[in-house]
């Protein structure tokens, strides 16, 4: 059994920035592939950046490319998501996620959760 606890989340301004982390219990963080997923308001919930399994390659969606860094520090057991260039559309309910896979990046895979962390981007 795995627990993810996210933090990180708040109010910025469009163009600012804000880091979330997804801290880990229950399997190392690096044997588990790990996510970010984010949902808006009447939206679907969308893949937002991954990390791999083991070798900790990092994938992001096509949305957020350049602008946000996932990273991961396995002596704290945590995974940050570092996110520049905040937009408006940038709004929704963070969300951690896990699985023990090599790759995460489809909701559906997703095995494990966190609770969620809102961010609010004021333009």
């Amino acid at each position: 059994q795995v627990q993810l606890v996210e933090s990180g989340g708040g109010l910025v301004q469009a163009g600012g920035s804000l880091r979330l982390s997804c801290v880990a219990s229950g399997r190392p963080i690096n044997n588990i592939a790990v996510a970010w997923f984010r949902q808006a308001p009447g939206k679907e919930r969308e893949f937002v950046a991954g990390i791999s399994r083991i070798f900790g390659n990092t994938n992001y969606g096509d949305s957020v490319k350049g602008r946000f860094t996932i990273s991961r520090d396995i002596a704290k057991s945590m995974v940050t998501l570092q996110m520049n260039s905040l937009k408006p559309e940038g709004a929704a309910v963070y969300y951690c996620a896990a699985a023990p896979q090599i790759n995460l990046r489809q909701v559906s895979d997703s095995q494990y959760w966190g609770q969620g962390t809102k961010v609010t981007v004021s333009s």
